[in-house]
């Protein structure tokens, strides 16, 4: 039964990968709705505040990208060539074949630079124009050719270009897909999990798949209660902070990084890029031992992964066999962060890690170390793949106080005789117990061990972009992973006396996370054109049955904020009404969308307005009190959007506040100070000498 239940498992985890192939409309069990487009209003002046309306902020964003470049070829009234030219600069910079580039060189020269100068329309400098000709002239085509041109480009396209842009329905398109994502609550019920594909101190690693995207990924679930029992909270938190590190920015092909953060009353969830090749220790079991080339594959991206850490200040310290995963092609990333550690601010002295891959100054206690930890783990690693054992756990001993000692007494690692003498030389290199003479360690870090004579030859943008051929390709239809059964499971006796307090559960308040780079790409990847086309129609549809009011920019008014808000009302005030708002400085209206006549608060007859979000109905509310102590109870379940609100109304009603006590004081020196007191305190007109206190409130002031 159990044999029976292990080949579901497979089967199951299997399907859902060969789906997460298909179509969007096929791959996707759950559809991504978009806020309606009157979040533009909201979501620009939260942006604005962040200062992230800008070109740059907008342009080196995947889906502002996308949207930008749809605006430019789709809606812009002037056409854009500086885009494609910008397309065709960095198609350009891709490639690694010299001939290939010397094409699309020429191509580049012909129909944007000498197209424009003949036409006498060349909107760029004559550097430029040099700079590109003096290395033709040359046939010389480096990489960077076209750079000089990129920022005049830039130049150009965060004029006009992106001024129109802000002012176009893609701009919209991009507010709300923004609200989207920084409104993202991960939950279980967002995820299909499939079979367990791995087990460590803390929790279990599962396939799983994400039901908006259909896009597959590794859920890494930790046990609150084992932590407790453990006393690992730290390490638990480390880790999300390490694995934030490390996948935030400049993408890595070489190491297991994480999109999203979440967690549950019992568990923490790291979701993570899926490996599914299996990893080098399962893989040397099966393969058996690796000869020089195929080690020198795995060495070569092993050190890019490394490199990516040591550059942001993280030490790794648990590189060994099976924490080095394949992915479906073959090619490897460092999996598990539980032990990294930031060394920018005080170095670690912790004794952590894998025995026979413990650098000596790990071993040492009290001693600090950074990097270098690595670097002698690393050519633990490469003797492991080669011999099928650690340099240090000679006779297959499992004795880790042996092991230990041999780390820290073993003056020269014996290397066999097979090895090839550039080999022998890196892991001499590698080996040395002194930090100061050992190869990563001398002042250059990566760059010594790449440029070492074993790796000679070897053109590291090649194995950046993965062009070199994995020495194993794991086959397909398989899970490449222990059986469910053999990999286990916890045995939740060993928890059962442990409770989570309040306590416990607030010291995980900000573990929730969406690396938004990765976010956005794996919308890009996989929906973003569906969705788009769907809400396109809907709007369409919309937009034909609604009046121009409840879409109305409101440009051309004084209007501070617009959008759709929930009121408590109705009988008894028990249930949250949608309504159509608008925020001017003197009033707030709230439109029904079947009567011409809004509801209007007008903010001289508000007393105050919470300065805390107040809890009702399970909500989190906004509570404004009129002078005749009658509460009107405001909220959206958008949080970006409640709080945008809630700073807005504050800061409308004390310039309302402001102006009626400064005209108060005008009121008063004409027609007598206790007069004109008594008529505002009372809510009657003034004579006709006072305009502006008496202005119809729906009027656009």
């Amino acid at each position: 039964m159990a044999d029976l239940e292990a080949v579901l498992a497979d089967v199951s985890y299997l399907m859902a990968m060969e789906k997460s192939k298909c179509t969007p409309a096929a791959r996707a069990s759950k559809k991504i709705v978009l806020p309606d487009p009157s979040v533009r209003s909201v979501m620009h002046k939260y942006m604005e505040k962040k200062n992230e309306v800008n070109f740059d902020k907008i342009f080196n964003q995947v889906l502002g990208y996308l949207l930008f470049k749809e605006f430019c070829e789709q809606t812009s009234d002037e056409p854009v060539p500086q885009l494609k030219f910008y397309e065709e600069i960095k198609l350009y910079e891709k490639q690694e074949c010299v001939e290939e580039r010397r094409r699309i060189a020429r191509d580049i020269y012909d129909n944007f630079i000498m197209k424009e100068l003949l036409a006498h329309s060349h909107d760029y400098s004559k550097e430029c124009v040099a700079h590109v000709q003096k290395y033709l002239m040359k046939h010389e085509v480096p990489p960077n050719l076209f750079e000089p041109y990129i920022e005049e480009i830039f130049q150009h396209l965060r004029g006009e270009p992106f001024k129109n842009f802000l002012e176009s329905d893609k701009y919209t398109r991009f507010c709300q897909w923004k609200n989207l994502e920084l409104n993202i609550q991960l939950t279980m019920n967002d995820f299909s999990v499939h079979r367990i594909i791995g087990r460590g101190g803390f929790g279990e690693v599962y396939g799983c798949r994400k039901a908006d995207t259909g896009k597959m990924y590794a859920m890494k679930c930790l046990d609150k209660k084992r932590i407790k029992m453990k006393q690992g909270e730290t390490l638990a938190l480390n880790e999300r902070i390490m694995l934030s590190l490390v996948s935030t920015g400049v993408d890595c092909p070489f190491i297991v990084c994480m999109t999203y953060a979440f967690h549950t009353p019992d568990k923490l969830c790291f979701i993570l890029d899926l490996m599914n090749g299996g990893d080098l220790h399962y893989h040397l079991s099966q393969h058996g031992v690796f000869n020089e080339a195929e080690m020198k594959f795995y060495a070569a991206e092993v050190i890019l992964g490394l490199e990516h850490m040591h550059k942001r200040h993280i030490v790794y310290r648990d590189l060994k066999p099976a924490n080095i995963l394949l992915d479906e092609h073959g090619h490897v990333r460092i999996s598990d962060l539980g032990l990294a550690c930031d060394f920018s601010k005080k170095k670690p002295h912790a004794s952590v890690g894998t025995h026979g891959y413990m650098a000596p100054e790990v071993l040492s206690k009290g001693t600090g170390y950074d990097s270098s930890a690595d670097w002698f783990s690393f050519g633990c690693m490469l003797y492991k793949l080669l011999k099928g054992h650690s340099p240090f756990r000679q006779h297959k001993t499992k004795d880790k106080h042996e092991i230990d000692r041999m780390t820290l007494t073993m003056v020269n690692v014996e290397l066999p005789e097979s090895f090839s003498p550039s080999l022998k030389s890196l892991l001499e290199g590698l080996l040395q117990r002194d930090i100061n003479k050992r190869l990563g360690c001398k002042g250059r870090g990566a760059d010594e061990v790449k440029e070492h004579v074993f790796f000679a030859g070897i053109d590291w943008q090649q194995v950046y972009h993965q062009k070199y051929t994995p020495p194993l390709i794991p086959p397909r239809g398989e899970v490449n992973a222990a059986d469910a059964f053999d990999i286990g499971s916890f045995d939740e006796e060993d928890t059962k006396g442990i409770k989570l307090t309040e306590a416990d559960q607030a010291q995980y308040k900000d573990f929730p996370l969406v690396i938004s780079e990765r976010w956005q790409s794996e919308v890009a990847e996989t929906v973003f054109e569906t969705i788009n086309q769907e809400a396109d129609k809907m709007e369409m549809k919309k937009k034909s049955k609604q009046k121009q009011k409840f879409d109305a920019d409101e440009k051309e008014s004084d209007c501070i904020l617009h959008g759709y808000i929930k009121k408590l009302g109705g009988p008894f005030a028990s249930a949250w009404q949608t309504r159509y708002a608008k925020l001017y400085p003197n009033r707030l209206e709230l439109h029904l969308e079947n009567s011409a006549k809004p509801e209007m608060i007008l903010l001289d007859t508000v007393e105050e307005v919470s300065s805390d979000f107040v809890s009702i109905k399970s909500e989190q509310c906004i509570v404004l009190r009129t002078r005749n102590d009658t509460k009107i109870v405001l909220t959206n379940t958008d949080e970006i959007g409640l709080k945008e609100w809630a700073l807005s109304l504050r800061s409308a009603h004390k310039c309302s506040q402001e102006l009626l006590a400064s005209m108060a004081k005008k009121a008063g020196k004409i027609y007598g100070t206790d007069g004109a007191k008594e008529s505002i305190a009372l809510g009657r007109p003034l004579p006709a000498a006072s305009p502006a206190l008496t202005r119809a409130p729906n009027g656009s002031n």
